[in-house]
Formats: structure tokens, C-alpha cells, sequence
């Protein structure tokens, strides 16, 4: 069977499901869902400067270079038929001189005549034409030129001819009844023209390019106190709330950086202060969460005593208040990390040691450890407290929540070393990966309490104790594709000796 044959029941599918929400929707909602255009990444500020800087050049270098051009054109044109004109006139002067009854061959009278490069006279002596060369005769005078002239009215006229544009002169000589003309190509002049439009398109480019480099550069002058508020705002986000914009000169960005440390400041504040109310909290509860959990020990030593209807209730104050001192001992914990005054205390840790030795005081099952050979001399430097928690705290939240581990794995990957721990359970949606590492949050399993003694902090914990380790944590599906989570801890790694 085909890849389209096997694709095409889906798009089926697709399809109805489309119309059935479309039926679903009013005539104006159809429109909009059906007219609702797609998401268009947007271009960067840098970009969008360096291309409006681009842009305005361009059109300011077309601008000029099309009016040099025209101006340009047009003074070389009346340049031209000036010349020509006054060259016709003294011609037609001297014709008039020259031609005599006497004369038989007027043609070499008109051979005589002084006329520029590009120039080819005509005369006409009553009925009668005298081209110097041949195809510049009759036929090549516009006739609206010829009428006019011989009504004894000098003209000149642009025409094209043979291909090119011409220029056309003519002045009546009443004394002999006829006329002279004088017919100029112009090639001369539009090879200039073409020579300056190409040297005009140029510049144009030239600019335009200068403007967008221009554009680029003020863009970058532009962008660097935006640069530095970003490079600021990500520090804090990596916890480090010391970080503060430097003072500037700059009367339009001193309000920005002041602003900018205020809030930090605040932040800090606010951040230290709930840190602080935590670790009171936890602190005064631990007095009479102990109280309670040496009266609940007194009620165990007299369990025999006790009736059968009170032990079901003695079983559970028994759970609610180990989960109760699990969750003020992970409260302590989280404090210490929120107000910074817990420090890594960092030696040299055989990971392939400490993975096996996790393992088998974190659970009494067997779980398999998987660990390749070559990391036998692979070591980190952490601290192999927490580590030993951050292991402890995966096998634990899998015994929870999907029946217990079912394999550890020990690998390296482009220059890290990866520590997975994988089980078969239900599995975690792919919208709940990232959420489930935030404190006090279970997932979809949040909602369903009953058989969970687990608080939401364990997770929390794994993930404040691998990013002060320099390492990451995340969550993925298994790779074999078959049900279950697993859960993949990246920590930096160095040769041992």
C-alpha cells in the first residue's frame, strides 16, 4: 500500500472534523475561521531598520537620479538643436550668397558647406532636391517639416529614422525659392545619456546599499541598550538577582536602567522575604509535627488496645503525618536553596558507584542498572549528597506514581554523561513534561490524591539539585516507544586518572 493510500483516511478525517466545527459556528464566525490568516513570523527589529534605512535610500537615490537625468537629458537636447540651429542658419546664409543663376551644380556649393560630425544637409531649389548622401533625401524630412518649411516657416523637429533618433532643421531661402535643411543624428547623444543612466542606476545601488549598512550599524547603536536589558533580565532568570544595568549618561535610558533595578530589587526583596516566611514556617511546624509524632508512636505501641474501627483511623493519621514531615522536611530544603545559603560541597564522584549504590539503598526491588563499560573511569564534580537525593527522589516518584522503576541507565553523550531512570507506568502527556519539575505540582495526577502520598516537591528538588550542579533534567518518552516515562539527568563529565 501506498504512503498516500495510508495518509488519506486521515485527511478524511481532518477534513470532517473541520466541517463539523465550521457547523458549528455562525456565518460570521465561518468567515473569520475560514479567512483566518496564518501565523507570519515577524522580522526582527534589527532587520526591520536595516531594510526601512535600505528602502528610504533607494527611493531618495531613484528620486534624485531620475531628476539628474531628466535635467541632464533635457539640457543636452536644447544644447543640441541651439547649435544645430544656429549652424543651419549661417548655412542657409552663405546659400544665399552662392546661389546664383549662373550656377550649374548647386550639390557642390551644398558639399561645401561647414556642418558637424552626424550632420547631412539637404537643399531645395523649386521642385528639385539635392542630398549630399543618399538615403538622407526627401523621404527622411517629416512631411509636417517639409510643409511648414516651404510655407516659409523655419522649423525643427525629433524624429526617428533608420533606427535612431534625428534631429531636423529647416530654414525657407525666399531669394532662389527654396529651402535648406539639415538633418542631425542624435546617437552621439543618447550613447551619453545611456552612459549616464547605467552610472545613475549605479549610484542608486550604491546608496542603497550604504543606507542599508548604514541602517545596520544604527540599528546595532540602537539595539545595545535593549541587548544589555536582555542579557540582564536572563541572568536573574538563571537565579542570579544581583545582577543591575550600569549607569548611563543617556537621559532617555537613565529611567530604563533605574526602573529596571527598582524591580530587581523588589524582586529580591519579595523573593527573600517568601524565602524567609518558608523557613519560619517550617521551622515552627517541626515543634508540635514532632509532638504529634511521638503521641502517634505512643498509640502504635498500644495498637492491640486499640479497637479494630480505631486503627483504620490510626493508620491514617500514621500516613498523613509522615507525609506531613516529608513535606516540612522538603519545605526546609527548598528554603535553603531560595535564600542561597546552601553551598555544593563538590568532590570527585564515580558516577558508575554512585548510580549502583543509590539504587540499591533508594529500593528494595530489583531494578536493572544498565551502565556502559567505558564509563568505568568517568567522574563528575558534585556533591554525592545530593546526588544520591536526586537518584533517590526519581525512584521514589516512580514507585509512586507508576508502579516502580523498571530500568536505570548510565550513558554518555556529547561530552555528558546522561543518568535515565525509566518506568512502565501510565506514562506523562507531553504538556505536563515541563510542569511536573515546578513545586507542589503532580501532573494529571493531581486530582486523583487517593493512594498518592507524594507533596509535588520532589521533582521540584531534583531539578534545583542538578542546576546548581550545572547539569539539566528532563522528561521524554521511552525509547523503544512502549508505555511509560523516563526521566534523563545531563551532568557535565571529566576523564578520571
Amino acid at each position: 500500500m501506498s504512503g498516500a493510500a495510508v495518509r488519506r483516511p486521515e485527511l478524511v478525517r481532518r477534513v470532517r472534523r473541520r466541517l463539523r466545527f465550521l457547523r458549528r459556528l455562525s456565518f460570521t464566525e465561518r468567515l473569520r475561521a475560514i479567512q483566518r490568516p496564518r501565523y507570519v513570523p515577524r522580522l526582527g527589529l534589527r532587520t526591520r531598520i536595516t531594510i526601512a534605512f535600505g528602502i528610504g535610500a533607494l527611493l531618495l537615490s531613484t528620486m534624485v537620479s531620475a531628476t539628474t537625468w531628466a535635467l541632464t537629458q533635457q539640457n543636452l537636447l536644447d544644447q543640441r538643436e541651439s547649435s544645430a540651429t544656429a549652424q543651419v542658419y549661417t548655412n542657409a546664409d552663405r546659400l544665399r550668397s552662392r546661389l546664383t543663376p549662373e550656377l550649374e551644380d548647386p550639390s557642390t556649393v551644398l558639399s561645401s558647406m561647414l556642418t558637424p560630425t552626424g550632420s547631412n544637409p539637404i537643399l531645395l531649389l523649386g521642385d528639385d532636391w539635392f542630398p549630399v548622401t543618399p538615403e538622407y533625401g526627401e523621404v527622411a524630412l517629416p512631411s509636417t517639416l517639409r510643409r511648414m518649411v516651404r510655407d516659409g516657416q523655419p522649423a525643427r523637429m525629433r524624429f526617428d529614422y533608420l533606427g535612431s533618433t534625428h534631429l531636423a532643421v529647416g530654414v525657407p531661402i525666399e531669394a532662389v525659392d527654396g529651402a535648406y535643411f539639415e538633418i542631425v543624428s542624435l546617437d552621439e547623444l543618447e550613447t551619453t545619456l545611456e552612459s549616464l543612466g547605467i552610472s545613475l542606476i549605479g549610484a542608486s545601488l550604491g546608496t542603497t546599499l550604504a543606507g542599508a549598512c548604514l541602517g545596520w550599524w544604527t540599528s546595532r547603536r540602537v539595539i545595545r541598550p535593549l541587548t544589555t536589558v536582555v542579557r540582564a533580565a536572563q541572568s536573574i532568570a538563571r537565579g542570579n538577582l544581583d545582577t543591575r544595568l550600569e549607569a548611563t549618561l543617556d537621559p532617555d535610558l537613565t529611567p530604563l536602567a533605574d526602573s529596571f533595578n527598582g524591580m530587581v530589587v523588589a524582586l529580591k526583596d519579595r523573593i527573600e522575604r517568601d524565602a524567609r516566611f518558608t523557613s519560619n514556617v517550617s521551622h515552627e511546624l517541626r515543634s508540635p509535627l514532632q509532638t504529634l509524632a511521638a503521641s502517634i508512636q505512643v498509640l502504635e505501641n498500644k495498637r492491640d488496645d486499640i479497637p479494630d474501627q480505631a486503627r483504620g483511623a490510626l493508620d491514617l493519621m500514621v500516613a498523613e503525618i509522615d507525609r506531613f514531615k516529608q513535606l516540612v522536611d522538603d519545605l526546609m530544603e527548598i528554603s535553603r536553596f531560595d535564600t542561597g545559603v546552601d553551598q555544593l560541597e563538590l568532590h570527585e564522584v564515580r558516577l558508575a558507584e554512585l548510580v549502583m549504590q543509590a539504587v540499591g539503598t533508594s529500593t528494595d526491588d530489583e531494578v536493572p542498572v544498565d551502565i556502559d563499560a567505558e564509563l568505568a573511569g568517568v567522574v563528575v564534580m558534585a556533591d554525592k549528597r545530593r546526588l544520591m537525593r536526586v537518584v533517590a527522589n526519581l525512584l521514589d516518584n516512580a514507585a509512586k506514581y507508576a508502579g516502580g522503576a523498571s530500568r536505570v541507565e548510565l550513558r554518555r553523550r556529547d561530552g555528558d554523561v546522561h543518568i535515565a531512570v525509566e518506568d512502565d507506568g501510565p506514562g506523562i502527556p507531553a504538556e505536563d513534561r515541563d510542569r511536573i519539575f515546578h513545586r507542589f505540582n503532580r501532573g494529571s495526577s493531581a486530582s486523583r490524591r487517593g493512594g498518592i502520598d507524594g507533596v509535588g516537591l520532589g521533582l521540584a528538588l531534583v531539578a534545583e539539585h542538578v542546576r546548581i550542579h550545572g547539569g539539566a533534567v528532563w522528561a521524554e518518552e521511552k525509547p523503544d516507544g512502549s508505555q511509560g516515562a523516563r526521566f534523563v539527568i545531563a551532568l557535565p563529565a571529566q576523564e578520571g586518572t
